[in-house]
């Protein structure tokens, strides 16, 4: 039997989740059944999405459970096997949680190439985030080149793919980033054509100068006042992809809503949300495409790989909240 530890839910969080929030456990996993594997954890992603699933409320999927491992997609190697599509050694991708070793019956799991690229990468750019920038701007967004194209969020794990992707296909775009040095990167290291930082002054009146014309395509991972501004400064037909709302993911009573909404009707624009499991069926596409871009140099991955293990578990999340990580966030096991 295989001893592991985990990182179970102990108490639903109110605001930002503090050490009574979590429980560091060690357990003994049972034998492997047919049909099942036993995988060593390498990385897992941190995901803005890890705080709604903790909230006992009705979403796109369960919430966790009390007592429940905690949910997290993974990189891991298959160190034991039953199962005739996965032998030992290969690399995979699952919903394994937050924990050192795990059984799976392979339902949902990916072979990975770590070839191709490192582990972090395929948390990243050639993962969920990448899949996410990917389907939200091409497919919900309808991205055209010409475009100007403005993503929130946009040092962060999908914002900086989805600049990157919008500048591929021939789009002009504008970056909102919190501080100097992410703000640098957006457009040193990866090629947006303009960099606003939230902390330096009005961000509705930097929209406007960056984007006289307006804006044809607003990417949000923000909510919150920068949804605002970019509904202030919208062009005829503009629309907006709701990716996420970090701004708001912490507080105790839902926030209001968007103040300037009429501007959908004055500019005919649409505001749409989307879960990118609904495209979960061409997630290979998507891959292939990533992938190349990243070969050719034209898509650059940014991960923050934090060492230490389970045990900072809770610490490395709440980086996603006080805008720490530049990138991709991972936790090394």
């Amino acid at each position: 039997m295989t001893k592991t530890q985990q990182i179970l839910l102990a108490e639903r969080p109110t605001g930002l989740p503090t050490e009574s929030t979590w429980t560091l456990t060690t357990t003994e996993l049972r034998d492997l059944e047919p049909g099942e594997i036993l995988v060593k954890i390498a990385f897992i992603s941190l995901d803005p999405a890890m705080r709604g699933w903790l909230n006992d409320v009705r979403s796109y999927l369960p919430p966790v459970g009390i007592g429940e491992v905690m949910r997290s997609l993974d990189i891991a190697t298959v160190v034991e096997s039953t199962h005739p599509d996965f032998a030992v050694g290969d690399s995979v991708s699952g919903t394994f949680g937050v924990t050192e070793y795990a059984i799976s019956d392979g339902r949902g799991v990916q072979k990975v190439d770590l070839n191709v690229a490192p582990g972090p990468t395929w948390l990243g750019a050639l993962g969920m985030p990448g899949m996410t920038a990917y389907f939200g701007l091409l497919e919900v967004g309808k991205l055209q080149a010409g475009d100007t194209v403005v993503v929130s969020a946009a040092a962060g794990a999908v914002g900086s793919v989805a600049g990157q992707i919008a500048k591929a296909k021939g789009a002009t775009v504008i970056g909102i980033a919190g501080g100097a040095e992410k703000c640098r990167m957006l457009t040193e290291e990866l090629g947006f054509d303009v960099a606003i930082d939230y902390r330096e002054g009005n961000v509705l009146r930097q929209l406007r100068e960056a984007a006289p014309k307006g804006i044809d395509l607003y990417f949000d991972n923000v909510g919150g006042e920068i949804l605002d501004a970019a509904l202030a400064n919208l062009r005829r037909g503009a629309r907006v992809v709701l990716c996420g709302a970090i701004s708001a993911y912490n507080e105790e009573k839902p926030p209001p809503g968007p103040s300037r909404y009429m501007s959908l009707l004055v500019f005919r624009a649409s505001m749409i949300g989307f879960v990118v499991f609904d495209y979960a069926d061409r997630y290979p596409e998507a891959g292939a495409q990533l992938a190349q871009w990243l070969a050719e140099g034209r898509l650059q991955s940014r991960e923050h790989v934090v060492e230490g293990g389970l045990a900072r578990f809770g610490e490395t999340l709440n980086m996603l909240f006080s805008g720490a990580n530049t990138g991709k966030l991972v936790l090394a096991v």
